[in-house]
Parts: structure tokens; sequence; C-alpha cells
């Protein structure tokens, strides 16, 4: 082994263990692991220690971590959901883009830079970092709120509009000189090399990889998808595009096949390695000298891009017609500048476009938004919350009301899969309801259907009054957003005391909060979830489905009643059966024809035949409680009844249609 061979592994094992103790550092602190690669990458670096001495190698490494990076980017996406929220990402990534572009461009004007500079600081400083964002909304599990929605189609844009940027370099660098003809010339050779790349993806990858994968070796399918990833970022760079795009457009095209989730699966170990290299080399490159000697320049240059990127951000979501507070966290998770943009300003400076002293307050001005953005993002929903206590709604919300007749209703926060199916059976079963949704599409696509639904965030009171909260009935809180979740227990228990409400979360260990705050069911998604993994066990073990419902009830009974005496106190009639030893309170619906139907209570004998005490019917809207055996059952009548669990399957004859 030569020196040269001893040098470098000195110098990855120096690396990897100084990110070793820095990253887990800020992971106590919450802050992304990138952020701590940065950091790295600063204090090995020539301007602090200088502990690496062949940058070279690094930087070649840190290039296929940027390749790998877009490749699993690509994949993640998907075609069809980028043509389902087309709206949203076209309109509103396009809005910000072209925004943040617009007005750097005009300050790099007014500060004496050319035009062709300007335009590309515009382009650096709109791009935002998708890999720190989505991994902070992923922990916070904000994927599908309603900012999380936006947050991701606007960085879904920007993704895809680095493959212009890109396109558009050698013609911004040509304002200095350069042919514009030689350039549209190229423009046009690349993107026929990106169609070519489209429709290889489309017949001749998948033919490929299905002969791999035919093999059944593991090797050899993720050696073919390395050879997939780097040949295609390979003949990119051939047509005068940066070697990540080609890797890019070939990732998004993988993810439509059947083969991306073990694609993604066999490159993510690698990716994070190589990954790291990247942001690494990134850091190492940050002149500490120049950024001490201009600190009160790059704290002003970071303080306008957090400034602008949040406030055009936040414009952005107000005209996609969502309120405030959504676009106010909108604008704070989009408030810094992305990984994209490190490497589009290397491509910048191959063409001259960056000069050092622009590139290190870029630089540096990148890192510090990227540093700021765990906190500014955790810090999103208090100051939201202070502002909309201490203010009003957006204006631009549409006050529409229920009327005031509705009542004893089901009100419905969220119209996602378990919104949806609740308000199907509500209209079937004739139970009246209305919905709160915050997705400007899902609300006049579905308002046209002729659904009870308007848009606004059911977590503020003024939004709860619209829908009569006080004379409702039960409130269902069909969201994945567990602030506004809190929000919302916390104001319908205010405006009606009497009120029933349901919530669904994702954890078992939320649910204390909501208890506290007044909610009187709360279903963990983690729970049921848990429940159905072990009925399909069961199921393909051919046990009987009797036996299968069995330990569904029992371990449901277990483990809500766990819950309940963890966190919650009984509050009426409705927990009674949990604290007596198996009593059940159930309801049932008298059928046309059932046995029930048109006999008086005494001539059932529920209590004598099946051990069962009848405590209320309810007949429309009226509700006779305490009958006694005069009172005769009637078609549709919904009975109350008390008594033994075991033999609920029993008297569920009597009111079932014959």
């Amino acid at each position: 082994m030569t020196l040269e061979t001893v040098a470098i592994l000195t110098d990855f094992v120096l690396i990897f263990s100084l990110s070793i103790g820095i990253v887990f550092l800020f992971h106590k602190l919450r802050i992304v692991p990138i952020v701590g690669y940065l950091v790295t990458g600063v204090i090995i670096g020539p301007s602090v220690i200088g502990l690496v001495k062949d940058q070279t190698m690094i930087e070649l490494f840190a290039e296929i971590g940027v390749i790998l990076l877009l490749f699993t980017i690509g994949i993640e996406f998907s075609l069809q959901e980028l043509i389902r929220s087309r709206r949203t990402i076209v309109m509103g990534g396009g809005m910000q883009v072209l925004l943040t572009i617009v007005v750097v461009t005009l300050i790099a004007l007014a500060a004496g830079q050319s035009m062709g500079i300007a335009i590309f600081l515009g382009f650096l400083v709109s791009m935002s970092s998708t890999a720190i964002v989505l991994r902070i909304l992923s922990e916070r599990a904000e994927m599908e709120s309603p900012n999380g929605r936006v947050t991701i189609s606007i960085l879904i844009f920007q993704d895809l509009g680095i493959i212009l940027m890109v396109l558009l370099v050698p013609l911004l660098a040509g304002t200095a000189g350069t042919s514009s003809s030689a350039m549209i010339f190229s423009i046009l050779k690349a993107l026929a090399i990106v169609l070519l790349l489209i429709v290889a993806g489309r017949f001749i990858v998948p033919t490929v990889l299905y002969h791999i994968v035919r093999t059944q070796n593991r090797e050899l399918f993720l050696l073919g998808m390395i050879v997939i990833c780097l040949g295609t970022a390979t003949l990119t760079s051939m047509a005068g595009l940066s070697l990540a795009i080609g890797a890019f457009i070939i990732g998004l095209i993988i993810s439509e096949s059947e083969f991306s989730h073990q694609a993604l699966s066999e490159i993510l170990p690698l990716r994070d390695v190589f990954n790291s290299l990247f942001f690494i080399s990134i850091g190492m490159l940050l002149d500490l000298g120049f950024v001490l000697d201009n600190f009160s320049i790059i704290l002003y240059v970071v303080i306008i891009i957090i400034l602008i990127k949040f406030m055009l951000t936040m414009i952005t979501t107000v005209v996609l017609k969502y309120p405030i507070h959504t676009a106010f966290l909108v604008g704070l998770s989009l408030a810094q500048i992305g990984e994209f943009s490190f490497v589009l300003s290397l491509i910048g400076i191959q063409h001259g476009l960056l000069n050092n002293d622009i590139y290190q307050v870029f630089l540096a001005s990148a890192i510090l938004t990227m540093i700021a953005t765990p906190f500014m993002i955790q810090m999103g929903p208090r100051i939201e919350d202070f502002i909309t206590r201490h203010g009003k709604e957006s204006d631009h919300i549409r006050k529409e009301t229920i009327g005031s007749k509705i009542e004893k209703h089901v009100v419905i926060a969220g119209y996602g899969i378990n919104g949806r199916n609740l308000s199907s059976v509500l209209s079937a079963v004739k139970i009246p309801f209305v919905v709160v949704e915050m997705n400007p599409e899902i609300v006049i696509s579905e308002k046209r259907k002729g659904l009870p639904i308007f848009y606004g965030d059911a977590s503020k009171e003024d939004i709860l009054k619209l829908t009569n909260i006080s004379k409702a009935k039960i409130l269902v809180v069909a969201i994945c957003d567990a602030a506004h979740t809190r929000m919302m227990v916390k104001n319908a228990r205010k405006l009606n005391p009497g009120i029933y409400i349901i919530t669904r979360i994702r954890y078992v260990s939320e649910l204390e909060e909501l208890y506290e705050l007044g909610a009187d069911e709360v279903i963990p998604a983690e729970f049921e979830t848990s429940i159905e993994i072990f009925s399909r066990v069961l199921s393909r073990y051919l046990i009987p489905k009797e036996e299968i419902q069995k330990n569904v009830e029992r371990v449901r009974k277990d483990g809500y009643e766990m819950i309940r005496d963890i966190y919650h106190r009984p509050r009426s009639l409705d927990d009674l059966g949990h604290h007596l030893t198996n009593i059940e309170l159930e309801t049932f619906r008298v059928m046309g024809g059932s046995i029930a139907d048109g006999k008086t209570l005494a001539e059932l004998n529920l209590r004598k035949q099946w051990g069962f005490t009848v405590l209320a019917i309810q007949r429309g809207n009226d509700v006779l409680n305490n009958p006694d055996g005069e009172d005769k059952l009637l078609e549709d009548d919904i009975v109350v009844l008390m008594g033994n669990r075991e033999r609920l399957h029993d008297v569920s004859s009597v009111f079932a249609a014959s």
C-alpha cells in the first residue's frame, strides 16, 4: 500500500470520525444531519484546521453523491402524483420561483452586477432544500398537512426547474460575449438528449431491469442500478448538462416502474455515504476568514434572503387560496437556499458567472439559512398561533355558513380518506353533517357534487362557529396534523362543552394531551394498524373469521380500556360498559320485517330471553329514555341496549331483517 493510498484512507477516517461526533451532537439539538456535514466540512477545511490533504478525491466522491441524491429524489417522486397536483406544482411552484428570480435579479442589478450574474443569483436563491425540508416534515408528521402539501409541491417544481436553469447557465454566461446561436444549439442538443433519456427510460430500462430481476441476484440488481444511474449522468454531461440532471430524469422515469421501491432501498445506503461527502466538500470550500472579515455583510444577506423567500412564498400560497397561517408555515419552511443551489453554483463557477467573493458570500449565506431552517420550522406553529390569537383571520377566506337550522349534526374536519368514508356512510344513513377542508381544489370539486363542504381551518374558532358547532352532536377530527388537531379539540370543547369529540392520531404517545384538552375518543393509527396486521396473519393461517373477530374485539377492549385507564376518566353512560364486568352498551336499528318490528318491549321480553335492558329508543330526532313495556318498536327506530357482551350476536337477530 502506497503512502498516497494511506493518506487518502486517513483523510476518510478523519472525515467520518468527526462527522459522527458532530452529527450526533446535532441530533441531540434536533438539527438535521445535512447541517452537521456542512459544519464538519468547515472545521476540517483549509480555512480552519486543514485536516484533509487530498481534496480532489473528496470532490470526486462528492460528485457521485450528488448523482445518487438526484437519482433517489427522482425515484421518490411519482409522475402520477405530479399530474394530480399539477395546479399547485405549476402555479404555486412557478410563481414562487419566478417571483424570487425577479426580485433577486432587481436587487443584484441595483448592487451593480451584470444582467447574466444577476439572473444567475436569482436562480441560486430561488432553490430551497428538498432534503432538509422533507426530512423535517416527515419527522413532524406534516407531509399530508395543508402546509406540507403546498411545500412539497413547490419543492417539486424547484427540483424540476433546475433542469432548465442548468440549460440556461451557458446562455447567461454568453451575455459576456459567447455566441447566442451556439448557446441555442447547445440547448437544443441537451433537450434532444433529455428526450432520448425519456424514451429509453420508458421502453429500454424496464426491459433490462426485468431480465436482471429474473436472475434473483441482488448484487446484479444493485450493479445494474448503479450503471443506469451513472451511465445516464455521463450521457447528459456529454450533452452539456450537469451529471446530476440525467440521474434525476432517469430516477423520475423509474419511479413509475414496479422496480422503484427495490431500487430505492438498494441505492439509499450508498447515497447517504456519498451524499455526506458532498455536503462536507461544500463546507470545506467555505473560507472562514473571509466570513469573519465580512460577517456583517453576510448576516445582512442572510436576513434579506430569508425575508424575500418567506414573503414571496407566503404571497404565492395565499394566491393559491390557502389561509394566512398555512402560508406563514410554508414561507418558513422554504426560507433557505437548497442543496441544488450548490450544484448550480459549481456550474456557474465553471462558466465564470461567480467570482470568489460572491461565491463565498453565497456559500456562507446558504449554510446559515440551512442551519436556521429547523429552528424556524419548529417555532413556526407557535409564532403563527400567537399572531392568530392577536389578529384576525385572512380576509380572503370566504365566510360561508351552513345555516342556523342544522343541529345534532356531525362536523368533519378534513376530507381525506377518513373524512371521505365517514361522509359517505353518514349520507347513506341520513345523518346530517358538514365538512371543513383546507384544500381549495377539493372544496370546489366536492361542492359541485352537492357535498355540504366549505373551505376553512377548523382549528379556528370563527370557522368552527360557521359549522354551528354549538348545536353539533359530534366532532370528528380526520386530519393528521397533530398541532391543528390539538387546537380543534381545545376550541370545540370551549364552544360546545357537551359535544362528543372523536379524533385520530398517529401514535399512542399523543393520547394524553388530547384527552386532557377534552377529546372523548382518540384513535391511534398505529394501534388500529396492529389489529389489521394480526387479522391478516390469522386469515392466512385459515383461522375462522369468528375466532379472528373475537381476538380483534379482545385486543380492542383490552387496549382501549388500558388507554382510558391511563389517560381518561369516564364522562358519561357511554363508558359504563368499561367499568362493569362483561357488560356492553350497543345500539341496533330496527329493520323492516324483523322480529322487533311492530312489537312492544313487553312482547319481546329482551331482558328475560336475552339478558338485555332497553335504555332508550331514538325515533327520528326524538329520544325516549327509560321506555316501559308498552312502548312499541317501529321500523328505523334505534334501540340502545345494555347487557351481556357474549350474547350481542344472538340479540342482534331480533332486529335484523328476516
